[in-house]
């Protein structure tokens, strides 16, 4: 990680940054900061029980200049990562980025900068933002690109993240650990009403948030031009807060039955693999682009408010289906909608994995403000389920928080039986009940307080 030092002169030469600046600025209030040392956590496959790791998850540190923000995170999350069942050999480790954004995002007159391999954006509990491609093509041919949602889906883990490795002295040197990231939605496999993998039936995680047609989508990161990105639903009137819709993309499938051309209409180089060999959907050039066809823009954006912008901005979606699973472009499009900081692309060579970031400017560092206990339960809207419960009783939360949130189990006598924390950045946490006596049971998080059944 960059350090910058500033000598006592310096500091006492800096001016004095508005406070009401650094208070209301989305981008650099919204972070998930880790206040309370929560640790990463990870399963290795065939033990259903997460492991704790001595990194710290989430954001470690929020900077901020008239201009830009900084942020220092491991980017590793607070929900539970792995394992990949794809013979992946790296696991995510602490890869100590530090990312720059700026505070006033401008949108690109020019030519648009096309979103590229590696990170492109990153989420408010600092785990990186990839676009759709794995890196390979059909025979290497460099024509039909590979999408990794589909080519990698039997690799992500529940939270639908995996790991690229990292190696010491670069490709082809010392596996070292893991780039964790997310290529669509950040949402659990098991939230969906038909769920593309079963991981989560052995390896019990969650995500950042869960979908909610009835709530606009959440801040969940940024595009390193600025701009934000949300979640699956946005309003249905761009400049109008009211009713809502699930954001639905410009882009679709291509109706062809091989493949033999490219989106733009030409030839293509080299043929395909057939759709009975591979899906379509498989590859990058099975999609095209149809303006106003959907919601959102080339860019998978659009101008318009939300609750953290009322004034407006431009803004980017985690697009999904009607079944809550992810959908092309997943996150951003092919090209950014804004002026890029270039200096979050990672370094080449020993460095892989890490950003071109330098601190060279007056900053101030930024505290976040903790809200009340039940405050913070009320807006979580936890849903807890199954009910009647026979093993296992799941806390659901429709947004991570940003503080640590106890959550008991209680008899109807009001006797404590059992003690969970919803950890910041987490989603879920979840009683086993096997041990429990049949009957009702109560489930408090500040006052909210939920009844169930166990059986």
């Amino acid at each position: 990680m960059t350090r910058h030092l500033l000598s006592l002169a310096a500091v006492l030469a800096l001016p004095v940054l508005p406070a009401a600046f650094g208070q209301t600025n989305p981008a650099i209030t919204k972070w998930l900061q880790n206040t309370t040392n929560v640790r990463a956590r990870h399963y290795l496959s065939g033990n259903p029980t997460p492991v704790q790791d001595t990194a710290h998850a989430n954001v470690q540190r929020v900077r901020y200049s008239a201009s830009s923000v900084y942020v220092n995170c491991s980017g590793l999350p607070a929900y539970v990562v792995g394992p990949y069942l794809d013979n992946n050999p790296s696991q995510a480790s602490n890869r100590r980025y530090l990312f720059k954004l700026p505070l006033t995002p401008q949108a690109n007159t020019g030519t648009p900068t096309a979103v590229g391999m590696g990170n492109t954006g990153v989420l408010i509990n600092g785990v990186p933002v990839y676009n759709y491609a794995d890196g390979r093509s059909y025979n290497n041919g460099g024509v039909w690109h590979q999408n990794a949602i589909m080519f990698e889906n039997a690799g992500f883990d529940c939270a639908k993240g995996h790991p690229s490795p990292v190696f010491q002295g670069g490709p082809g040197g010392t596996l070292v650990g893991g780039s964790y990231h997310h290529h669509q939605n950040p949402s659990a496999f098991n939230i969906a009403t038909v769920p593309l993998s079963t991981v989560c039936n052995v390896y019990l995680a969650d995500g950042l948030y869960v979908p909610d047609s009835t709530r606009h989508g959440p801040l969940i990161g940024f595009a390193f031009d600025g701009f934000p990105i949300y979640g699956g639903y946005g309003y249905a009137t761009p400049t109008t807060p009211g009713a809502l819709k699930r954001m639905v993309p410009s882009y679709r499938k291509r109706s062809i039955s091989s493949r033999t051309t490219l989106p733009d209409g030409s030839t293509a180089s080299q043929v395909g693999p057939t759709l009975a060999a591979q899906p379509l959907g498989s590859y990058f050039e099975d999609f095209e682009y149809v303006a106003n066809s959907g919601d959102l823009d080339s860019h998978n954006g659009r101008f318009c408010k939300t609750p953290e912008y009322p004034n407006g901005t431009y803004a980017y979606f985690a697009t999904i289906d009607r079944n809550g699973n992810s959908v092309y472009p997943y996150v951003l499009g092919p090209t950014y909608y804004g002026v890029v900081e270039t200096a979050n692309f990672p370094l080449m060579g020993p460095g892989a994995g890490s950003t071109q970031v330098v601190i060279n400017e007056p900053v101030t560092v930024y505290a976040p403000v903790v809200s009340s206990t039940a405050r913070a339960a009320e807006n979580l809207r936890l849903t807890v389920y199954p009910s009647p419960a026979h093993d296992l009783l799941v806390v659901q939360a429709a947004v991570a928080s940003s503080q640590a949130q106890p959550v008991e189990l209680l008899d109807l006598s009001g006797r404590v039986v059992a003690r969970q924390t919803l950890v910041p950045g987490s989603t879920m946490c979840y009683f086993d009940t096997q041990t429990l006596h049949a009957g009702t049971y109560l489930v408090r998080a500040g006052s909210t307080v939920t009844k169930v059944v166990v059986e």
